[in-house]
């Protein structure tokens, strides 16, 4: 709980005096009171109309009532992840091909090297694909990660078709019996179409090796900048269906509110969540803790 209650941090100032003020006691939660909360949720980058929607939800819990608003708050906010459970590794087939995805910035190469790192911890034997051939150097930051987390890498030269780095690294990953493949793709812009299509290439050159591949398409959000990162998520999921997510930054964000929205805009879980900046703190994420560490919860004043 410590490492989360520090990462949240930023989030939390944000709505901390609120929140003391409204769960200082127990009492009926009026309409000057929730209206203070709203605002604490959106200060947070909660979307509006969710916000919105908890807040109602809150009103008629408690309606008339002296109630616990931290309790019912947090009863509401977990909701939202529906009971989704951590990730399992068992849960990926053997041989798992992993593309990962996301935009510039994202912190998409170093989540790569991490989720490796994080599976070896595991007892698996991970192999990295460079096919981010695009940036001058992106195929040198994932060689250095990957000597730093002990990984192989599969590379090509910086403009080489990324497909076909792709299928190289697929081809070795399947020759050497390694137990998954986790492939770094260019930090592509997502309002360039060419580019999006270059991502859909990849999945086509995958499925020529593999039929099955790629297994798992994550990507990679910013939780810098909220509530926009959803609007690239999007984009990427017309392009290649997500099935999960990886939340980085978020020990630098204001905006963490805004991962209660990727269940409901996406449908796709968050699996991973950068709680620093060490090649340990990627850690599964935890909804119960997240919400805990937002809320204050265990660190909150007694009840009065």
């Amino acid at each position: 709980m410590k490492k989360w209650f520090k990462a949240l941090t930023k989030s939390r100032n944000v709505v901390t005096d609120a929140l003391t003020n409204v769960f200082s006691r127990k009492k009926p939660l009026d309409d000057e009171t929730l209206e203070e909360l709203e605002e604490a949720l959106l200060a947070a980058d909660v979307a509006p109309r969710l916000a919105g929607q908890m807040i109602v939800e809150l009103e008629k819990s408690s309606r008339g009532k002296e109630v616990d608003g931290r309790a019912l708050l947090k009863g509401l906010l977990m909701d939202r992840f529906d009971q989704q459970p951590a990730f399992e590794w068992s849960s990926l087939p053997q041989g798992a091909c992993v593309l990962v995805v996301g935009v510039n910035g994202s912190g998409k190469t170093t989540s790569t090297a991490k989720l490796s790192h994080m599976a070896q911890e595991k007892g698996l034997k991970p192999i990295m694909g460079a096919a981010d051939t695009f940036r001058a150097a992106g195929t040198e930051q994932l060689r250095m990660w990957a000597d730093m987390v002990e990984c192989e890498v599969v590379a090509g030269e910086q403009g080489s078709d990324a497909a076909a780095v792709a299928y190289d690294a697929l081809d070795a990953s399947i020759s050497r019996n390694r137990d998954i493949l986790f492939i770094d793709t260019a930090g592509r812009m997502h309002t360039k179409a060419p580019l999006m299509e270059e991502l859909r290439k990849i999945v086509r050159s995958l499925k020529k090796r593999l039929e099955e591949a790629p297994h798992e398409v994550w990507i990679v959000l910013d939780a810098s900048i909220g509530q926009n990162a959803l609007i690239q998520a999007r984009v990427f999921n017309e392009a290649v269906p997500l099935t999960g997510v990886v939340i980085t930054k978020l020990d630098g964000s204001s905006k963490a509110g805004f991962l209660f929205s990727v269940k409901e805009e996406l449908n796709v879980p968050i699996l991973f969540t950068g709680l620093g900046e060490q090649k340990e703190d990627l850690v599964p994420f935890s909804a119960e803790e997240f919400v805990n560490g937002l809320l204050d919860i265990d660190h909150a004043p007694a009840e009065v």
